[in-house]
């Protein structure tokens, strides 16, 4: 059977384009279409930071390998890339403009520096004078200065300037336009008050510019907006003596030298500055240089100022309580049944409960928990500090290399063991992407354990839009694996399988996941043989993995049912010999699908798995992760009724195919949009309970 793969990174653009199609839909509410624009562009930062610059990189290896694992070659996917995001872009400028019609008509109004009334030419004078001024800093350009270094994420105002009796003599100029600092939009006065007035920063400076530059006596300014996007990977050292924290530090810093990736810019900008500023950065036509439209940097949108009064928040966007916790100890229930969370459906309430129970509670031993990516302002370190101050060992496992959020696990780290939280940084060359928490007590001379297993963060903040599952647990097979994961990590060791060999209860990476995934998948192809019902559905925010997909196609051809959910990359592909064909679908809404969940129907059993593990190699082979399997009954319904209920979406779900086509599932006359009625299912067992 010949396989066939979609690149992964074309794949991955594939699901940004979702992102931006909600955004174009003029069903979703004015303020969540910005919001979706705002994460449209950070998505594609990023991708342009990690995986452009991986591509480019992957050139200079002239390597079968190279192209196996890209599902093409390099040069030819960056050719695509840069094809696909000048038509994205092209589509996010005009929703913007059929945004700002619709803002209009709200009476919202994005005001440049060249449709000010007086009193609001007043309020920005007085603005930039107090807020702004002391934090621009214009530099001249020369050509034969070097270029100033420039930050990755920053945006810039591109400016050129002449004098009257000199006007085709243009002098250069750049602003880093600091958003950091003052922040990103500024509301001006408006005589309607009615009306709302939104100005962006960078206008504010434009408006200014004369003011700026009045020293050298120029009259003509341009100014236009740009921004550059580096490689953003870095390498550890392996020098023994430096610890992995200094590593880090190094690496972060190294950050700053990375090449240009991308060029952005306001295609209205003046010839002369953008040919002056693409020679200075050493760019050429291999290289993805954007033109683009007046705003830049467009993910400060994520938080766009709350000026519009017209949107009501329904009822299915408000988290409720889960029933089990009402009016009693998160501890007292948990060590008498399982609980599943289902964020943000759920309130994440308990889990923080949870840890300051175990803080206060004079029987608790020791906590032992994981951390990828915390809450800027974390409940859940403040409960394990709390701990601390009361006498119990606790012990955090803190993944300082969780891309982009090195710098604020660097300051998590110094702020725990301040406080006497011994801080566990993981294994060599494997990141721990597990999310474990484990609780021990001493009652009547026993040793009692309970805890949690996720699919997400142990982030407060991002469990009111990432949609994930909790499992609270006092299962003593899972509590022991949990235990041996600690062990590993505690005292790493250059092979650490053997001891992560012996977990029983949980599936986990590197190696013993991919064994156990295949072996279920091998079943149903068994039972399919066999003509009996053999089905699988798979969830999971990336599907790259070669050997996964294979196994899948196999599965297919024999005819086991394959259902599979994928927000993000999606490698695989039907293929006419398919016994079955695979039903793969995407569903992008104003919640992001992050739970990581398996159903094998293991001849009437059905095995269930929450996971933090996508299926792609970096996480099957390289990381340590952790999947739970659900035993008890009602939560196995509950599951799969979820599973079912997103199987049947035909409002947010779109279809997976090879063209990537990103066509809406158009099924059944009633409309199912998952995310509601899934809020909807939920609330029902709640007023069951």
């Amino acid at each position: 059977m010949a396989n066939q793969f979609n690149p992964r990174d074309v794949t991955w653009l594939s699901f940004n384009e979702r992102v931006l199609q909600e955004a174009m839909d003029g069903n979703v509410p004015l303020h969540l279409r910005i919001r979706f624009l705002g994460i449209f562009s950070n998505n594609l930062d990023e991708f342009f930071r990690v995986r452009v610059a991986g591509l480019k990189r992957a050139m200079d290896f002239k390597d079968k390998f190279i192209t196996e694992s890209f599902y093409q070659a390099p040069t030819k996917i960056l050719q695509q890339i840069n094809e696909i995001v000048i038509h994205q872009q092209q589509n996010f400028d005009k929703t913007w403009k059929k945004i700002q019609i619709e803002m209009a008509e709200q009476k919202i109004f994005i005001r440049s520096a060249k449709n000010l009334s007086p009193a609001q030419e007043r309020f920005v004078k007085e603005y930039f004078d107090e807020m702004v001024e002391s934090n621009v800093i214009p530099i001249l350009l020369h050509e034969n200065v070097p270029m100033p270094y420039l930050r990755d994420k920053s945006l810039y105002l591109g400016v050129a300037m002449r004098k009257k009796e000199f006007q085709y003599e243009s002098k250069f100029a750049i602003i880093e336009i600091p958003s950091r600092a003052v922040g990103r939009f500024v509301l001006l006065p408006s005589e309607d008050k009615a009306e709302k007035n939104v100005m962006l920063l960078e206008d504010v400076i434009i408006y200014n510019l004369p003011h700026i530059f009045s020293y050298f006596g120029y009259t003509d300014f341009e100014a236009h907006c740009f921004k550059v996007t580096k490689d953003a990977e870095f390498d550890l050292d392996n020098d023994i003596k430096t610890t992995l924290a200094q590593k880090i530090e190094k690496g972060i810093k190294s950050r700053r030298k990375g090449k240009p990736t991308r060029f952005v810019f306001d295609k209205e900008m003046d010839k002369a500055l953008l040919e002056f500023l693409i020679r200075k950065l050493h760019l050429s036509k291999k290289d993805s240089i954007i033109p683009g439209g007046k705003i830049h940097n467009f993910r400060h949108f994520m938080d766009f100022p709350d000026v519009f009064k017209m949107y009501r928040k329904p009822e299915e966007r408000n988290s409720f309580d889960h029933a089990m916790f009402i009016g009693q100890r998160v501890t007292d229930v948990i060590q008498k049944t399982d609980v599943l969370l289902t964020f943000p459906y759920h309130r994440y309430t308990p889990v923080i409960d949870l840890l300051r129970e175990s803080a206060m509670d004079p029987e608790v031993k020791s906590i032992q928990i994981t951390a990828y990516r915390l809450a800027s302002q974390s409940k859940i370190v403040n409960a394990l500090i709390n701990a601390v101050r009361n006498g119990k060992e606790v012990t955090v496992m803190l993944e300082l290399r969780a891309r982009f959020d090195e710098e604020s696990n660097l300051e998590w780290k110094e702020i725990l063991e301040q406080e006497g939280v011994k801080v566990l940084f993981g294994i060599p060359n494997k990141k721990v992407h597990a999310k474990l928490c484990i609780i021990k007590k001493r009652s009547h001379n026993k040793t009692v354990q309970y805890g949690f297993v996720s699919t997400g963060n142990f982030n407060e903040k991002t469990a009111k839009i990432y949609g994930d599952h909790l499992l609270m647990t006092s299962d003593r097979g899972i509590m022991a694996d949990i235990n041996k994961v600690f062990n590993v990590l505690r005292k790493p060791k250059e092979d650490i399988l053997p001891a992560l060999k012996s977990c029983k209860n949980l599936l986990l990476c590197p190696q013993f996941m991919r064994e156990k995934i295949m072996q279920h998948i091998d079943k149903e192809i068994e039972e399919a043989k066999a003509n009996r019902h053999a089905e699988m559905i798979i969830k999971v925010n990336s599907l790259s993995d070669r050997a996964l997909i294979q196994k899948i196609y196999e599965a297919a051809n024999a005819g086991v049912i394959c259902r599979l959910i994928v927000r993000g990359i999606y490698c695989a592909v039907n293929q006419k010999q398919f016994k079955k064909k695979i039903q793969a679908i995407s569903i992008v809404d104003e919640y992001l699908e992050h739970a990581r969940v398996m159903y094998f129907y293991s001849k009437g059993n059905e095995d269930i798995y929450i996971s933090s593990a996508d299926w792609m190699t970096r996480n099957l082979d390289y990381r340590i992760e952790a999947a739970a399997k659900v035993t008890q009954k009602n939560l196995k319904k509950e599951i799969k009724d979820m599973l079912d209920i997103q199987l049947s979406d035909n409002v947010k779900a779109r279809i997976l195919d090879k063209k990537l086509r990103n066509e809406y599932v158009k099924t059944g006359t009633k409309e199912i949009r998952s995310q509601v009625e899934t809020y909807h299912y939920l609330k029902s067992l709640s007023a069951k309970s």
